[in-house]
């Protein structure tokens, strides 16, 4: 079921925004798509890819089989790959630079968006329809269209 955790985190994120919570480094008077921003960069990429830096290493059996796949050496580099990603994100989330927003963002939706590719390669080719495969989906394309939306409409870029 591990394969429902970053979906379930990019949707956390748009209704913390969305209830108007503040999210890591802003205060009441933060506009709403910085807020949404920052919960994106926090919670929707930040901990979503670290997490997925623990169950690509630690539990990378059980991860390989929710996608779908077995186990391998590259499931470690991806989980590696991972962890930085990851930091990069809640790092930038509590920035008050717009360039880290827009670094991180690029770095975590670039990864996120071309993994979704592959998943709708692996989907066509070889009838891939593992939760792992699937589900993963709505946040490898969710998070980087939402980060891309929200810089765009804080002026970040």
């Amino acid at each position: 079921m591990i394969a429902y955790v970053p979906p379930a985190l990019f949707v956390i994120s748009w209704i913390c925004a969305l209830l108007g919570w503040e999210a890591p480094g802003t205060n009441s008077g933060t506009p709403f798509d910085e807020n949404a921003l920052r919960w994106m960069l926090f919670l929707g990429m930040g901990w979503s890819i670290l997490g997925g830096s623990v169950s690509h290493t630690i539990f990378a059996r059980d991860t390989a089989k929710a996608i779908g796949w077995e186990t391998n050496g590259f499931q470690y580099e991806v989980g590696f790959a991972s962890l930085g990603i990851g930091l990069a994100g809640i790092v930038a989330s509590n920035s008050s630079d717009p360039s880290t927003w827009v670094v991180a963002s690029l770095a975590g939706g670039i990864f996120l968006f071309l993994a979704g590719l592959g998943h709708i390669r692996d989907i066509r080719r070889e009838k891939n329809y593992a939760p792992g495969n699937t589900v993963i989906m709505l946040s490898d394309f969710g998070v980087p269209i939402s980060l891309l939306v929200l810089l765009i409409s804080t002026g970040a870029i």
